[in-house]
């Protein structure tokens, strides 16, 4: 009887501290819910990279993609290499912008920056790969080897309008390969523009500080001469329909106006300076045009 009695007791105490922890659960899991984490998805905002080709000693050529809109628009920098190595770096701060204010791209537009379009003359004078600087270009040093490729071919030259095995750079004589797109940088940016169809590609070049027009044998195209006007009158450049210094064969904006795609050439007004404000107000520009332009057409 009294084994009986213990056990009621012992299990009236068990039964009491387990409704006691219950309450206590109870009262806290109430204050204090426990938390629940939820992934939220977040837009890449950054750029896609990837490479449209190799050089002739086999370094990429990169591209870096910005924006998802069907309206495609293309800047280029280095086609002349460490000679033009200004031109490298006014990419590389347009892709910082870019990457930093994504905003800046209109919804309906794409940008794609391919900052070096020829790596091999830029290795020639800086001896290094990847991003530089401007404090990596050695000083005492003539740039103009930079120019040409590591066959000595000189890249705008070496493209399929009025090509010629031999061309004109000021007053010299250069090689243009031994055929149209006989090199690979060149195959790159032709395969590049072929397979995208932008709506426009802007080269950066130095030095003479002007927006140059394209054109092959048909003339300028007419929305050529638009984007060339709007890019000059906002930067402060000046706008100049036809190049017409010396003449020139098988460069490539020429070879662009050949297969339809307007084009632009933008020279920095020194071969040190990148002219960051300018061409800057420049690009916003085209973005305004390209984004006003698809209001228009969407409300025909």
């Amino acid at each position: 009887m009294i084994d009986s009695y213990f056990r009621r007791v012992v299990l009236g105490i068990i039964v009491f501290v387990l409704l006691g922890i219950g309450l206590l659960f109870y009262v806290f899991y109430k204050k204090s819910p426990p938390t629940v984490k939820v992934i939220v998805p977040v837009a890449n905002i950054g750029p896609v990279h990837t490479f449209v080709g190799k050089s002739v000693e086999g370094r990429n050529i990169e591209a870096f993609k910005y924006g998802s809109g069907k309206t495609h628009l293309v800047f280029v920098g280095g086609v002349h290499g460490g000679y033009e190595w200004n031109s490298i770096v006014l990419a590389y701060k347009f892709m910082d912008y870019l990457e930093a204010n994504p905003s800046a791209i209109p919804k309906n537009m794409t940008v794609t920056v391919i900052p070096n379009a020829n790596p091999d003359g830029l290795f020639k004078i800086i001896g290094k790969e990847g991003r530089f600087t401007s404090l990596d270009i050695p000083t005492g040093v003539t740039t103009s080897p930079g120019r040409f490729n590591a066959n000595g071919i000189d890249l705008n030259r070496n493209f399929d309008c009025k090509w010629q095995p031999k061309s004109i750079w000021q007053n010299k004589t250069v090689s243009a390969g031994t055929q149209p797109f006989s090199e690979p940088e060149a195959v790159a940016i032709r395969d590049f523009a072929v397979n995208n169809n932008p709506v426009a590609i802007v080269f950066w070049h130095s030095q003479s500080g002007a927006v140059y027009a394209s054109q092959c044998e048909e003339g300028i195209l007419p929305e050529t001469l638009s984007i060339m006007n709007i890019f000059a009158k906002a930067s402060g450049y000046k706008a100049v329909p036809e190049f017409d210094a010396y003449e020139t064969t098988g460069d490539s904006e020429a070879w662009l106006a050949k297969i339809g795609i307007p084009s632009i050439t933008v020279e920095l007004k020194t071969h040190e300076g990148i002219d960051w404000e300018q061409n800057l107000a420049g690009a916003k520009a085209l973005f305004k045009y390209y984004e006003e332009r698809e209001v228009v057409n969407s409300s025909l």
